[in-house]
């Protein structure tokens, strides 16, 4: 029989196996029957991977850029910092040997647990009483401008644990002194185990632990992350960080972990169920950015810029903002709060710069101009008067509540837009704006007025950081109006637990942020004398 003639499929395969012999005789026969290229290929092949066992490592570059921040143009191009590395939460103390961060439940507050995070404790950062920060910045740099305009040690206490008054500024006004003091002392009294204030809830806390029964001012729990972050500012606005000895010292670190879980992907503060989320979350980064700015806490420097990059996210182009992310319209009030975030943030980034660092926050260059240019449109050239969303309307009011706190008793969006203004650039002396919109505060003081409608403390908070970046006759006398209207109004009855320290929300929004909105807005104003530097050095 003829031989079988191999087929083109007999040919691919390998013919070694068509013969016997021993395994070495086989690859003998089938590498002398292979192709001469797919044998150079096997040995290039192998003295590559080779090679690569024995090769020494080579390091790669670093990249390295260059951060602009945009302060007053919008020609100012902004280059994003690289992520911190590790890659994962570093506010979040993560278990090496598990993959989900540790959450701790809370019996009595079963519907909202806490990550188990860690914000500058001793043991991690030994013995920081001195309020300086570990890390990017110190607290020394920045407590010139944010917090403490004297640039003194933040929360220091004397002995028998009181604060003592030489740490920090003082306003020279003993009776403003002691009613900071007390209201801290009941926002204390009051913050949930869990480190939060509930605006409706505030009143089962005593000390950290549930209480059967509260003082009444309840709010509602949809702003429990806005009235946190009031009140924190409050604290921070009179020297206190995460890092200050005593009890603020913890009271403060547990309000920043309880904030900081509750920040989203995109770095918004708290949950979008709400309409107003974005107003609550604007309240929140001022509170997270000026900890870090005084505290220069690497732990806070991720989870502010996440909330500067959300600020950036949600702004309308060309202009502002208002409830959601880029909704298209804008109004004041919302715009006043991104404002004082985007103004601490940018006081941060100026203090590095000056520090001969690169700036460790990065803010949408943007903004500002947008900001400039919504105040513009909303500012009635005749009168000074700022609106809310149309041209010198004035305020707000919450639509069941129209008759009883009526508008033209209040100035709050001309307070804004004057504040605005000033943290803008535009000098006082000079300004048309803003000299007639101080005139406009000055007629409208504060008044605590439960039957005509005329108490405001949101308008109070912004009218009294305004006139005091002012000045002159318009500030001295709000400054005088205030003891009546805030200091002499604060409840003396009862204890701590219970309304010793605190304000009553008789205001149009005390039914939206109750006692705790109340409390912390009125320390605010009276911190006042020590919590920003005057801008122009206004006598």
């Amino acid at each position: 029989m003829a031989p079988r003639q191999r087929s083109a499929h007999d040919r691919a395969a390998p013919v070694a196996f068509e013969h016997g012999g021993t395994f070495d005789e086989q690859l003998y026969r089938a590498l002398r029957q292979s192709p001469w290229w797919m044998i150079s290929i096997g040995v290039h092949v192998l003295l590559f991977v080779i090679s690569s066992l024995f090769a020494p490592a080579v390091a790669r570059p670093e990249r390295i850029e260059v951060a602009v921040i945009g302060m007053t143009s919008s020609e100012d191009p902004v280059v994003p910092e690289p992520p911190d590395e590790p890659e994962v939460d570093p506010l979040v103390a993560q278990d090496v040997d598990a993959k989900e961060p540790t959450v701790v439940d809370l019996p009595e507050k079963a519907e909202r647990p806490v990550t188990d995070v860690n914000v500058d404790s001793d043991d991690v950062y030994g013995n920081v009483a001195d309020g300086r920060g570990a890390g990017d910045l110190t607290g020394a740099s920045t407590n010139a401008i944010i917090g403490l305009q004297s640039g003194l040690r933040a929360g220091g206490w004397g002995p028998g644990g009181m604060r003592d008054r030489g740490s920090r500024g003082r306003s020279g006004k003993p009776e403003a002194e002691r009613a900071v003091d007390d209201a801290l002392r009941w926002l204390a009294a009051h913050q949930a185990r869990d480190g939060a204030w509930e605006a409706e809830g505030f009143g089962r806390w005593c000390d950290g632990k549930p209480a059967t029964a509260g003082p009444d001012g309840a709010g509602k729990a949809t702003y429990d992350v806005g009235v946190s972050g009031l009140a924190l500012l409050a604290f921070l606005g009179a020297g206190y960080t995460q890092r200050s000895e005593g009890p603020y010292g913890d009271v403060v670190r547990r309000g920043l972990r309880w904030m900081v879980n509750t920040q989203d992907a995109e770095g918004c503060f708290g949950d979008r169920s709400s309409g107003h989320f974005v107003y609550n979350h604007a309240i929140a980064s001022l509170a997270v950015v000026e900890a870090y700015a005084m505290s220069g806490s690497t732990m806070l420097k991720n989870p502010a810029q996440k909330a500067l990059d959300f600020i950036a996210l949600a702004r309308n182009p060309y202009f502002a903002w208002r409830y959601g992310v880029k909704p298209g319209d804008n109004d004041t009030s919302v715009t006043g709060w991104m404002m004082m975030a985007l103004k601490s943030a940018r006081m941060v980034a100026e203090a590095d710069v000056a520090a001969g660092r690169k700036p460790s926050l990065q803010l949408d260059a943007d903004a500002f101009d947008g900001i400039r240019a919504w105040i513009e449109k909303m500012t009635d050239p005749d009168t000074g008067r700022v609106g809310y969303q149309q041209r010198g309307t004035g305020p707000a009011r919450p639509t069941e509540l129209v008759d009883r706190f009526p508008a033209d008793r209040s100035e709050a969006m001309t307070a804004v837009g004057v504040l605005a203004r000033v943290f803008l650039g535009e000098n006082p002396k000079g300004s048309p704006a803003i000299e007639k919109g101080a005139r406009l505060m000055a007629d409208r003081l504060p008044t605590w007025d439960p039957v005509g409608g005329g108490t405001d403390m949101y308008y109070w908070y912004y009218a009294t950081l305004a006139l005091f970046q002012v000045g002159g006759p318009a500030w001295k006398a709000w400054d005088a109006a205030m003891k009546p209207a805030i200091v002499d109004t604060q409840r003396r009855d009862g204890d701590y637990c219970g309304y010793k320290g605190s304000w009553d929300p008789i205001d149009p929004w005390g039914a939206d942020g109750g006692r705790v909105y109340a409390t912390a807005v009125n320390a605010m104003c009276l911190e006042v004398y020590y919590r920003y530097g005057r801008v122009f050095g206004t006598k």
